[in-house]
Formats: C-alpha cells, sequence, structure tokens
C-alpha cells in the first residue's frame, strides 16, 4: 500500500497491524495480509464505511403564516450510507403522517433522504416547535436534528366573563372582555343593543372592562365586545337580565287570643285562633324607592281568619239557642195538658182554682 494515510504499526513474525487515517468512502474495500512463509500465509478482511449524513435543514417555511393556511416543511440530509432515517416531532410529539424519499447520489455509494411534513396552520399551532431528527448508525446514538419556531397569525378570539351571575337591581356588575389574537387586537369597543352605551355616568369603559353601577330594569339588554387586529375582527355577546330584589319570608308565629260569646243563659262560648303574620323584607339599600309594598296576600289571609272564626260563633250560638227552646205553662193551664176534651180541661182548671182558693191563709 502506497498512501500517506496508511501506516504500519506493528510488524512480527505473527502480526502485521496497519492504521488508516482520515477515512474516506473510497478505503471500503477488501483488504488482504500476506505473511512469506513456506508456504506463504495469507488472511483477508472487508472494510466497510460508513457515509456520515450530513446536518439536515428544514425548507418551505415563510414567517408568518396565516390560519388555515397549508404548509409544507422538507427535511433533508446528504451523504448517509446507509439511507439515513428522518422523525419529526412537533412540541417533543411524534408526527407520523409524513412523506419519505430516498434518492441514490451521484457517487453511487451515499443517499440524499427528504422527508415533507404538510398540515394545515393554526392558532393552536403559534410558537410551536417543529423539529427534524436525523438518525443513523455512524451518530452513535447521538442523533442530528433541525428546528423551526412556527409563528401563526389569526383573528381574535373572544370572551366576555360576568362578575354576578345573578344580578338585581341596585347591584353592580363588570362585564370583562378577553381578546387574544396574533397581531394582538386593539382596544375592545363596547356597545349595547347595537348602539352607543346609553348611560356613561353609570357605565364606565375601563380598557376591556366595563362596569355597570345601581342596576336597573332599563339596563336589560345585549352586550357586544368587539375586538379586531391587521388579520381581521370577532366579537360576542352577553344577555343582561337585571331580577328583582329578592325577598325573605321568617317562619310565621301564631299568637292565641282569647274571644267570649255570652247568652241569656250564661253559657260561654270559646273560641281562638287569630293569626299574626310577621315579615321582614330584605332590601338592597342601593334600590329606588317606591320598590315594596303592603303584603297583599298577608292581608288577605288575616281576613279570611277573622271572618272564619266570627261564622263559627254565630252558628255555634244559633245551635245552642235551638236546644233550649220549650213551652212554658202558666198556673192557670196546669192540670188542663191531660184533660181528654176541652169540657174537662176547664173544669180541671176551675178545680185548680178552687183549691187554690182553699188553700189560702190569712194572717191578723
Amino acid at each position: 500500500l502506497r498512501d500517506n494515510r496508511i501506516e504500519l504499526v506493528r510488524a512480527s513474525w505473527h502480526e502485521l497491524s496497519i492504521s488508516v487515517s482520515d477515512v474516506s468512502l473510497s478505503d471500503e474495500g477488501q483488504y488482504t495480509c500476506s505473511l512469506f512463509t513456506m508456504p506463504v500465509k495469507t488472511s483477508k478482511a472487508f472494510l466497510t464505511v460508513l457515509g456520515v449524513p450530513e446536518k439536515p435543514q428544514i425548507t418551505g417555511f415563510t414567517s408568518p403564516v396565516m390560519e388555515g393556511e397549508r404548509m409544507q416543511l422538507t427535511c433533508k440530509t446528504s451523504g448517509s450510507k446507509p439511507a439515513a432515517d428522518i422523525r419529526w416531532f412537533k412540541n417533543d410529539k411524534e408526527v407520523k403522517d409524513v412523506k419519505y424519499l430516498k434518492e441514490e447520489d451521484e457517487n453511487r455509494k451515499t443517499f440524499t433522504v427528504s422527508s415533507t411534513l404538510d398540515f394545515l396552520a393554526d392558532r393552536n399551532d403559534d410558537g410551536a416547535v417543529v423539529s427534524c431528527r436525523v438518525d443513523h448508525e455512524s451518530l452513535n446514538s447521538t442523533p442530528q436534528i433541525a428546528m423551526q419556531v412556527l409563528e401563526i397569525h389569526y383573528t381574535p378570539l373572544v370572551k366576555i366573563i360576568s362578575s354576578n351571575s345573578w344580578p338585581e337591581e341596585g347591584q353592580s356588575i363588570v362585564l370583562t372582555c378577553e381578546s387574544k389574537g396574533k397581531p394582538m387586537p386593539e382596544p375592545v369597543l363596547w356597545t349595547k343593543d347595537g348602539g352607543e352605551l346609553p348611560d356613561p355616568e353609570r357605565m364606565v369603559v375601563n380598557g376591556r372592562v366595563l362596569s355597570i353601577s345601581f342596576l336597573n330594569k332599563t339596563d336589560n339588554g345585549t352586550y357586544r365586545c368587539e375586538a379586531k387586529n391587521p388579520i381581521g375582527r370577532n366579537s360576542t355577546e352577553y344577555v343582561l337580565i337585571v331580577h328583582d330584589v329578592f325577598n325573605t319570608l321568617l317562619p310565621t308565629t301564631v299568637i292565641p287570643s282569647l274571644t267570649t260569646a255570652t247568652v241569656p243563659t250564661t253559657v260561654a262560648l270559646t273560641t281562638s285562633t287569630t293569626t299574626s303574620a310577621t315579615a321582614i323584607s330584605t332590601r338592597d339599600p342601593n334600590g329606588f324607592a317606591g320598590q315594596t309594598g303592603p303584603d297583599h296576600a298577608l292581608i288577605g289571609g288575616i281576613v279570611a281568619v277573622v271572618v272564619f272564626v266570627t261564622l263559627c260563633s254565630i252558628i255555634l250560638l244559633g245551635r245552642y239557642l235551638a236546644r233550649h227552646k220549650g213551652t212554658y205553662l202558666t198556673n192557670e193551664a196546669k192540670g188542663a195538658e191531660d184533660a181528654p176534651d176541652a169540657d174537662t180541661a176547664i173544669i180541671n182548671a176551675e178545680g185548680s182554682q178552687v183549691n187554690a182558693e182553699e188553700k189560702k191563709e190569712y194572717f191578723i
């Protein structure tokens, strides 16, 4: 061998060693070692040279990419022998649906390998890291990697968050308009029922926040928050319903009272049940005057109880009088009630009078 890269390391009757520096693909082939003895002894070995793949490159990316556009990223590496393997990752998660292409180089010994990743740009991919990894046995388990950070532009995404899920009259509410887009959206626009906010004194806008104080029924309606950027605009709505102040009734308290009705026979009839109900109304101190009034249901209940008690008293009194109704006889009629006819009754009555006269006593 006549090559300055080849050096004899050891030579003896039992061993012959050489070293090859700066190995290239041309060094691949069969090497023969001969020991000139009687007879001559020879030994052969085949040297395989691996082609180390070049550092991969990602092409096809243009920044920025609009949401919904189709992206085709190609990862390519050359000089591998045997052909290298290419794998795609998005945020450390492997992407399987890719195209793979292998071509033989002009030296007919190494290969150029390429892989294409095809997908639609989505707002969730903004800021994602796409990497192309080349694996080959010559890299000693240390793959070569190329990376690309995606930049996706998209229209704003808008959402309204309310501070009060059950707004009542006199209370306050804060509506926050959250908008996300790329580029960042401009300051948001608040409207009510398709027009400007009707009461700027109570409806205050501070950036993305709308604050409404001292709520009343006129605040009911649809509130819209609109955000825009150079890509487009978007909006969302919130329907505000202001509820009446919630009244809380305490449990009914029964206060007994005594009512006595007296008849000529000195019989007393006693009934009781006068219902008294106490109600406490809880009202927002910021509410408007004139919103509350007398509880008509409570007044009607008391009147009904009073009428019922009066009717019961009248009915019981009437039944008592009817039960004690009778016939009262005079002295003159005593003894005539058992007579068989009118003449006998007169005689009996006169006899009773005679007997009565005979029984008269005189005192001097």
